[in-house]
């Protein structure tokens, strides 16, 4: 089952940090772009969505701060890591202020980096699934395990749990019954079909002529979220 790529922006001034940071970075399976100032990390931004940003603070032009506080001013999500000088605390401080989500001091080493985006993608993604979630009028509720669709709730149990955040995390992916078998350690292909079945019932206002949790013949299955 092809797993996301999480597409990584790293802005530093120094060519070698932003050289060894990338290639660190992608044979761990990450996208990364790189910017060598603010203003080219902005260009970058407005055309692209990244999973996480890894700026530097000290740098010719508009610094780190500032570009952070610009960033999240604009009621931007995107987790924002910060590269500091070990003794600068006040800088660190005002960073977080201004809505940063980690930092890192330099020297640093690469697997310290890779361990805090971790961390931080597992949060974003612990945080999205407590929240509830739509398809459509139908309510999702991840951490209470329950489904509300035309003032009726349903619950759900922890293997169609499991199928859900995976199709969730990836809507309008075809997912195979060998994928959602891999995800719930089931092989039986007509036990995964219940499953679907099942979750049919509880999310579509018409189960059997289905809008949203869709069979794609020959392929497997696929969610699709408004």
């Amino acid at each position: 089952m092809n797993k996301k790529i999480f597409h990584i922006l790293v802005v530093d001034d120094d060519n070698r940090i932003r050289d060894l940071v990338k290639e660190y970075l992608e044979e761990n399976e990450f996208l990364v772009t790189t910017a060598k100032n603010s203003q080219d990390a902005k260009e970058k931004l407005e055309i692209i969505k990244f999973d996480i940003l890894i700026l530097d603070i000290m740098m010719p032009g508009q610094s780190g701060l500032s570009l952070t506080k610009e960033i999240k001013k604009n009621n931007s999500s995107t987790p924002i890591i910060l590269l500091t000088a070990k003794d600068d605390a006040e800088d660190r401080i005002q960073g977080l202020e201004f809505g940063a989500d980690d930092y890192l001091g330099k020297p640093f080493e690469p697997k310290e980096l890779l361990l805090r985006i971790k961390n931080i993608l597992n949060k974003t993604k612990s945080k999205i699934f407590s929240e509830e979630i739509f398809i459509g009028k139908t309510v999702v509720n991840l951490n209470k395990l329950n489904i509300k669709i035309n003032n009726e709730t349903k619950k759900i149990n922890p293997q169609e749990k499991k199928v859900l955040e995976i199709m969730l995390e990836f809507p309008g992916k075809i997912f195979s019954r060998e994928d959602i078998g891999k995800t719930i350690n089931i092989s039986k292909e007509r036990t995964i079909d219940v499953i679907i079945t099942r979750l049919r019932q509880k999310i579509e206002s018409n189960p059997k002529n289905p809008k949203y949790l869709q069979t794609i013949r020959g392929s497997g299955y696929v969610l699709w979220v408004e």
